[in-house]
């Protein structure tokens, strides 16, 4: 799941050293806090949110096969 969020998250960035993708382990559920340079925090929100709402959804879809529950939280 990691591996597929860091392939989206590195393609949509220009500064892709800023990127820190940061997997928080919780008794039932999976957190991934995904920091980028504050330049680059436009291009992964999109407009009115919809781009990121987007990256959950593909993150959620890949964890639900696996029977996991996960959360993708964009830090500035």
């Amino acid at each position: 799941m990691k591996d597929i969020l860091e392939i989206i998250i590195l393609n949509l960035v220009d500064d892709k050293d800023a990127v820190e993708i940061k997997e928080v382990n919780g008794e039932k559920s999976i957190i991934f806090e995904v920091k980028v340079a504050d330049s680059d925090m436009g291009k992964i929100i999109g407009k009115q949110g919809r781009l990121a709402k987007s990256i959950r959804t593909v993150v959620k879809a890949v964890a639900n096969k696996e029977h996991k529950k996960v959360s993708v939280e964009f830090i500035g």
